[in-house]
């Protein structure tokens, strides 16, 4: 009996001692080790998806106003129409006309170009004063602006010889206009053609100064034309101030009926 007990415990140190029990041993470590990785970083996953959630749901809304027909959002960007404050902003739109289009096109605003070009060549503060009644809408603004246009256009004209002081004074319209309709400036449009100018297109804030700075040399030294290019514009995507009538309503009392007496 003494020899079978000796040999049991000879058996079961042998196993104890065995290298494959020691491997399993370790491989189940392992396993639960990784396990224990994995679940760690599940949880760090879904933390941090309502960490997201919850900030995203607290976050406000970007403010949209609606300015000259179209959609904007607080930075300043068009949006499409039915579009979203996610949508992506709209892009540039081309000039009905070009600069040297002085006669205009040969569509129903044919008559209305005709005016605006003798007016821009004849009358340049009447066109001026037109064009920027109908951006303002405000009563008076044809007075003050057409007034405050001669009397540079005179001074100019009198002191230098020439009209370089009203352009100083009238290139803000065409950056109006521009920023109003979301028109194409001549800096992108230099960049389309001959990819020029790459630099201040990427760029937002040097893209308007670049831009605001052709409106101002488009103005000095295409005085004219600039002024009818902007004023077929305007005509095309604004009725005048003075049509913009309420509507109103007609009462028409109804007609006495005589009841006629069968014989």
């Amino acid at each position: 009996m003494a020899s079978a007990a000796q040999d049991l415990n000879k058996n079961d140190n042998h196993e104890e001692s065995s290298p494959l029990l020691a491997k399993q041993e370790q491989q189940e470590d392992e396993k639960k080790t990784t396990k224990l990785v994995e679940t760690n970083k599940s949880d760090k996953v879904e933390t941090k998806k309502s960490d997201k959630v919850e900030t995203d749901a607290k976050a406000p809304a970007p403010a949209v106003g609606f300015v000259g027909g179209y959609a904007w959002t607080a930075d300043g960007l068009p949006l499409r129409h039915g579009g979203s404050v996610v949508g992506e902003p709209m892009g540039r739109s081309q000039w009905n006309s070009s600069l040297c289009c002085c006669l205009g096109r040969n569509d129903e605003f044919c008559s209305s170009d005709l005016e605006v070009c003798v007016l821009g060549s004849f009358a340049p503060c009447v066109l001026y004063g037109s064009n920027a009644e109908r951006l303002g809408s405000n009563p008076g603004t044809f007075a003050n602006h057409c007034s405050t246009y001669t009397a540079l256009y005179l001074i100019g004209k009198i002191v230098f010889g020439w009209n370089c002081l009203a352009p100083c004074f009238s290139y803000n319209s065409r950056t109006a206009i521009r920023r109003r309709f979301n028109l194409e400036g001549s800096c992108e449009a230099f960049h389309g053609t001959c990819g020029c100018c790459g630099s201040f297109v990427e760029d937002e804030v040097q893209r308007e100064q670049c831009e605001s700075a052709c409106d101002f040399v488009t103005h000095v030294f295409c005085h004219q034309c600039s002024l009818c290019q902007e004023g077929r514009e305007i005509r095309r995507r604004m009725p005048h101030p003075a049509f913009n009538a309420q509507p109103f309503l007609v009462m028409i009392p109804p007609v006495e009926q005589a009841m006629g007496r069968g014989a």
